[in-house]
């Protein structure tokens, strides 16, 4: 039986899918691109209702942290954002936020070639951002794809800070609590639980899970809505956990209680201001 194909969207920018080497030169599509076209709709299709209910009420700002080639804010950008009745003087914008600076010249270039006048390029670290008068004072829509170890915890910083309506965050190699558990391990045996990371390789599997649980509950006890799903078939990654928020002004007491209890159970109290709370976190 012949393999499936996936068909390019009508309307999709042909030159843009090669420059991001989803279609070959001569514009044709092999094994490997019909792949790489699979888990651009798989990722899309959760962050397009994010947009759409944005959109709902006037003009779209995402903040894309950890850009790299910028490939996530393209896609969204050829997909969702160009489609906008005159898109660029909608005030709809894509922000790549990038620390290589040949990355965000290379971006910008492909954007003028594309015609995307709706996308900026910052030459900056995910924290220093925060603070960057060059980002609005409050975005709708944050994202952060395998940004590592702590510039996933710099974005959702950015996203509280921004109050942003939507985070989607796919994290990745998480060595902060793992580093924290080995230094305090000794003391932590006292409790038999310390045994689920009292091997190395626990240790690392464990901080890199619990990492992620405390993210979770950080995010709630700023009133967010969370799920937690796989995203299925990201390229060549085992760092596939995708972590999606949205702001609900939903109670906060019990998320709150439970991430301060588990940093004191496991003996992570030192990364209090890390994983930090806001001020009032109750009902």
């Amino acid at each position: 039986m012949p393999e499936k194909t996936h068909d390019i969207r009508p309307g999709q920018s042909i030159e843009l899918l090669k420059a991001l080497h989803i279609l070959t030169r001569d514009g044709k599509m092999n094994q490997d691109s019909r792949r790489k076209l699979k888990q651009v709709y798989h990722l899309f299709q959760f962050i397009e209702p994010l947009l759409k209910d944005v959109q709902q009420r006037g003009a779209v700002t995402l903040v894309d942290h950890g850009a790299g080639k910028s490939y996530l804010g393209f896609i969204l950008y050829d997909l969702f954002f160009k489609e906008q009745p005159d898109a660029a003087k909608s005030g709809s914008r894509i922000y790549g936020i990038e620390t290589r600076e040949e990355l965000v010249r290379s971006s910008e270039e492909l954007a003028k070639r594309l015609g995307f006048a709706g996308m900026s390029f910052l030459n900056l670290s995910v924290a220093d951002s925060i603070a960057s008068d060059k980002l609005p004072k409050t975005v709708d829509i944050v994202t952060a794809l395998h940004a590592c170890n702590t510039a996933t915890d710099d974005a959702i910083r950015f996203a509280l800070e921004k109050k942003a309506r939507h985070i989607v965050v796919v994290p990745c190699c998480q060595a902060e609590v793992a580093a924290v558990l080995r230094k305090n391990k000794a003391k932590a045996l006292a409790d038999p639980l310390a045994e689920i990371w009292r091997h190395p390789l626990h240790t690392r599997e464990f901080g890199s899970q619990i990492t992620n649980v405390l993210r979770c509950l950080q995010l709630e006890a700023h009133g967010y809505q969370v799920s937690v799903t796989e995203l299925v078939g990201w390229e060549h990654s085992m760092k596939n956990e995708l972590i999606i928020a949205q702001y609900k002004n939903l109670p906060r007491r019990k998320p709150a209680e439970r991430l301060t209890e588990m940093l004191e159970r496991i003996g992570l109290q030192e990364l209090k201001d890390r994983f930090f709370l806001p001020q009032a976190a109750q009902e």
